[in-house]
């Protein structure tokens, strides 16, 4: 069923818009998956988030396995990484693989005045010019190359954990964010091999025009809108990042042309100020009667991209604890909500300890209301597909966590 003008949504209602647009509104493919089918997620999706951290799989890789179920990771690797891609690597809501059909909407991006890059990096590039040169011509003449390949004599510092660039690292940033250069791939330490955009783009993604930035952030909005279905004018800015001002133009304008319906969620609204309620509806999203759906979601996947939304639809709050001491943290490390049905039914610390050949469930925990029963069989159901897709053997389940006990024997008995 497609949206006909509205004014108002239930909560219930503007759950499974959301569900939909995300790809949640319908069942698994119960046969092969293959590229049409990931194609169809970009398309739907637009990016998806990369994050370093490799506990369970990486985080780029688990969006179309929720939605799709067990699938080769080497089709992801395929559109993202060879011609003709499909994805490519910039900056959306943060570091990401991007439809590649976007690419000319976030070139603005690249210009001064509308650059959103680091300090330090602008810095780099600013105070190193001739390095900036040497750099970009090291890649033209013999990309592609990792910041390593490309020798050059230097005293790093090693004060700063985690970001201990060397200047052409940094450097390399400056010219990848200017899209002087871009990512060809990631290799086996997950560092981007960086190579020159003709090189790797598609020629019809190089021969779109450039597109006016207002013109691209109203696509930007345009596509933030149809992925999540409804949404308040600071998610649609949220979904890539784009300008507050620039935003609120383009929405004003996609309300003009009818593709935006402001409409209000009936019931409580948990945020503040008359924002929390006025959302906008996009004009052909799906109002399905129901959403079954069972995932496992990574904490940078699109659905949950706005915390404060997933509050205030779902009731489900959520925050990431990977910079949490370890003694404070409420739920763990790298905690995945359990989506059931219309509803977050609980959640899970994940790993995947390959060495021991089983997924780990550090702890398990349920949401007020929720049937610990129900939700501990589907929850075991769903780790077993996990750990058939990730080639582990076994499901192993901490004790910590109000959905311990019952998960464990629900993991027993279907083993």
């Amino acid at each position: 069923m497609q949206v006909r003008q509205r004014e108002r949504l239930s909560r219930a209602q503007a759950r499974r818009v959301a569900l939909a647009a995300q790809g949640f509104g319908t069942p698994r493919p119960e046969r092969a998956v293959g590229m049409r089918d990931v194609q169809s997620v970009i398309s739907r999706l637009g990016q998806f988030q990369i994050d370093s951290i490799n506990v369970v799989r990486r985080a780029h890789y688990l969006p179309l396995y929720s939605r799709l179920g067990p699938y080769d990771t080497a089709l992801l690797d395929r559109a993202s990484h060879r011609a003709p891609r499909r994805l490519y690597e910039y900056w959306g809501h943060a570091a990401s693989l991007i439809d590649i059909r976007l690419q000319p909407q976030l070139r603005f991006r690249m210009r001064d005045g509308f650059r959103d890059v680091w300090r330090s990096v602008e810095r780099a590039a600013q105070e190193n010019p001739n390095l900036v040169d040497w750099v970009r011509d090291q890649v033209a003449d013999r990309g592609p190359l990792t910041a390593r390949e490309i020798e050059y004599a230097e005293d790093r510092s090693k004060t700063n954990w985690g970001w201990n660039w060397s200047t052409v690292k940094t450097v390399l940033e400056w010219l990848f964010y200017c899209g002087e250069v871009t990512s060809a791939r990631r290799n086996g330490q997950f560092e981007r091999v960086y190579d020159l955009p003709e090189r790797v783009f598609p020629a019809t993604a190089l021969a779109v025009p450039d597109p006016s930035p207002e013109d691209s952030v109203r696509e930007l909005v345009r596509h933030a809108a149809t992925a999540l279905g409804v949404a308040t004018e600071f998610c649609l800015r949220d979904y890539f990042r784009t300008n507050a001002v620039m935003t609120r133009r383009a929405v004003a304008e996609l309300v003009e042309a009818g593709e935006l319906l402001p409409v209000r969620i009936e019931g409580p609204a948990t945020g503040s100020g008359n924002d929390a309620k006025l959302h906008y509806l996009w004009h052909e999203a799906r109002v399905p009667r129901r959403v079954e759906a069972r995932a496992l979601l990574s904490p940078f996947d699109s659905m949950i991209f706005e915390r404060a939304r997933l509050e205030r639809l779902f009731d489900f709050f959520y925050r990431i604890e990977i910079y949490v001491p370890e003694p404070k943290r409420q739920y763990g490390y790298y905690v995945y909500p359990f989506l059931l049905g219309e509803r977050f039914a609980g959640r899970v610390d994940l790993k995947a300890d390959r060495a021991a050949d089983r997924l780990r469930v550090n702890s398990a925990w349920l949401e007020p209301g929720e049937d610990p029963t129900e939700v501990a069989v589907e929850l075991a159901a769903e780790l077993r597909t996990l750990a058939d897709w990730l080639g582990l053997s076994t499901v192993a389940v901490a004790g910590k966590g109000d959905l311990a006990e019952p998960l464990a024997g629900a993991v027993q008995r279907a083993a």
